[in-house]
């Protein structure tokens, strides 16, 4: 059997708080409890909201909670020719087509009283010839892509799960304002790094869904899932900065014992994680 890979890869457009320790610690530890390599990578694509200095604040709040990394951090930003060798490859399929919607032509689209809609309505699907000179982004044909694709499925867990990338709609794989999406960038350097082992929030459960068909339409290695129970607070509600989730940095700064706080977030002892919910398999 191959070497075990995770990886932990924040965004630096703010600062860690308790949720991403407990991500990062169970990524960490699944792969020193099996002799594995564990990789730091920052996804600092958004070049409007990444900062520098959370990059920096990133690295001490790890060391902080006694993490370590193998090898050097990557850093998305360095990575564009990746993600553009990959986008001109499904482009010469004939799976991208490009959106020239505006966020509010969006929401009044799927918000419609006619069939509101979570999902893009495809408004752009069917333009006969789209005005590249003008901000776009680059979606995703879902329909031909399945087609393409077939039936897939992934192991989360131990668990066979069936892929469903058709209820995520046409998404968006490149940006009006980046170069790729979430779901392109980490499709293709989770494949680069030889991540063999994804461990992360069940809060990204539907986005593997997508991330899988994309391996497939790629052609790359497919990994092994683990989505594990979010942080929640005495509320119920999950642990983030918008609930006023707690940021490392601050803790670390009043003195507190970062590798104590680590292995109560290993025992369970605070907060509490949410259950897992139940996944149609």
């Amino acid at each position: 059997m191959d070497p075990v890979v995770t990886r932990f890869a924040p965004s630096p457009t703010g600062r860690l708080h308790l949720g991403h320790a407990y991500s990062a610690i169970r990524a960490h530890d699944h792969a020193r409890e099996r002799g594995g390599r564990f990789l730091l990578r920052i996804e600092d694509i958004d070049g409007t909201r990444s900062r520098p200095e959370h990059v920096a604040t990133i690295l001490a709040d790890l060391a902080w909670l006694g993490l370590t990394w193998d090898g050097e951090v990557v850093h998305q930003s360095r990575r564009l020719g990746r993600y553009a060798a990959a986008l001109e490859r499904l482009r010469a399929m004939g799976l991208l087509y490009p959106c020239l919607c505006t966020r509010a032509e969006i929401a009044e689209a799927m918000s419609a009283p006619h069939g509101a809609s979570p999902l893009y309505p495809g408004t752009c699907r069917s333009l006969p010839a789209a005005d590249l000179s003008r901000p776009h982004a680059w979606r995703l044909d879902m329909a031909a892509a399945v087609a393409r694709a077939g039936a897939l499925e992934w192991s989360d867990a131990g668990r066979v799960v069936q892929a469903d990338p058709l209820a995520q709609g046409d998404v968006v794989l490149a940006r009006k304002d980046a170069p790729a999406s979430y779901h392109l960038a980490v499709t293709v350097d989770d494949a680069a790094q030889g991540v063999t082992d994804v461990v992360r929030g069940v809060d990204l459960f539907a986005a593997t869904h997508v991330h899988r068909l994309l391996q497939a339409l790629l052609e790359l290695p497919v990994p092994r899932w683990h989505h594990h129970a979010l942080l929640t607070g005495a509320d119920g509600e999950r642990l983030a900065k918008r609930h006023g989730a707690p940021a490392l940095a601050v803790l670390r700064e009043r003195g507190e014992d970062g590798r104590a706080l680590a292995e109560r977030l290993r025992a369970g002892d605070f907060p509490k994680p949410s259950a897992i919910p139940t996944f149609d398999t």
